[in-house]
């Protein structure tokens, strides 16, 4: 399953019940996102402010076609979710919940790989995804991002995120699609699952990646781009003045020996010809030269 979506996606909300989910759902629903469905196994048969609830993710696709799901589940259900959403026949998974054991992770990232190939799971502990004026699915405001292209976004950071959608439009660029993946130890999707599709993508001209600190993602994602890219890319990585060793923030964000600090991952991708901003400002003023450049 690819990673965009449009205005024929069709998602049911597992967690619709709750306060989250019907209230994100409601302001996805409010920005045009077909949600067709919501989940709950002791409250099937009623609705969600007109969204029918159904049993099982199978049954909710049975009834309305959903092709996506959306988990507001807790953390402690997020494993069983994942799976029911895989099994129910849904093509993309994405999971907004923080706090989902790594180990939990680890077992649904390589059950949907081994049995699922061809579903794709975004998240844990993610905004979401967008594509600005056709579909909006998790937690990202919608009035902050400009419709248009040309631009494609890929973070795991879901603040900065928003902030680099928001610079954009107050500088009249519009976007394809924004991606967060999540700063979890397993995400779903990778850096690299992204700028691939961005790449093949005829209305992406240019992509804006969003790192931070600690593993090896965004080292991994500049041998892509070096290897493999033909558009032009501009990059903020986060944590820069995080100490040595510590911990900020994600799960995810953990630096280990030389590798993973927020200086060799800018070194990088600087190498693979990447514009490097020092600080998100100055990488949408890099994208802002780039997308001028077109």
């Amino acid at each position: 399953m690819s990673i965009f979506v449009d205005e024929n996606t069709k998602v049911v909300y597992q967690g619709l019940t709750g306060s989250q989910g019907s209230y994100y759902g409601g302001l996805n629903r409010e920005y045009g996102t077909q949600v067709v469905a919501g989940t709950h196994p002791k409250k099937a048969g009623t609705d969600v402010d007109g969204v029918p609830i159904y049993a099982t993710v199978a049954e909710a696709v049975a009834a309305t076609g959903a092709t996506a799901s959306c988990i507001f589940i807790p953390a402690p259900g997020v494993k069983g979710a994942v799976m029911e959403a895989a099994e129910g026949g849904v093509e993309l998974i994405v999971t907004i919940t923080e706090g989902v054991p790594a180990h939990d992770e680890a077992y649904f990232y390589n059950d949907l790989r081994r049995n699922f190939p061809d579903v794709r799971l975004l998240g844990p502990n993610c905004p979401g995804v967008i594509s600005p004026g056709k579909c909006n699915i998790g937690i990202t405001a919608g009035h902050i991002a400009k419709a248009g292209g040309p631009v494609g976004i890929v973070s795991r950071s879901g603040t900065l995120t928003y902030q680099a959608l928001y610079e954009l439009k107050q500088k009249g660029i519009g976007v394809t699609t924004c991606v967060g993946i999540g700063g979890d130890p397993v995400p779903g999707t990778s850096f690299m699952d992204c700028l691939e599709a961005f790449e093949a993508d005829p209305e992406t001209k240019a992509v804006m990646m969003i790192g931070e600190i600690g593993g090896s993602a965004e080292e991994e994602a500049a041998e892509f781009i070096k290897n493999n890219m033909s558009k032009p890319v501009s990059s903020y990585i986060a944590g820069v003045t995080a100490p040595p060793g510590k911990k900020m923030g994600h799960a995810g964000a953990i630096v280990s020996g030389g590798k993973g600090t927020a200086q060799a991952k800018m070194e990088a991708l600087a190498e693979a010809g990447v514009k490097v901003g020092n600080n998100p400002t100055e990488a949408c003023d890099l994208m802002a030269e780039i997308v001028a450049d077109l």
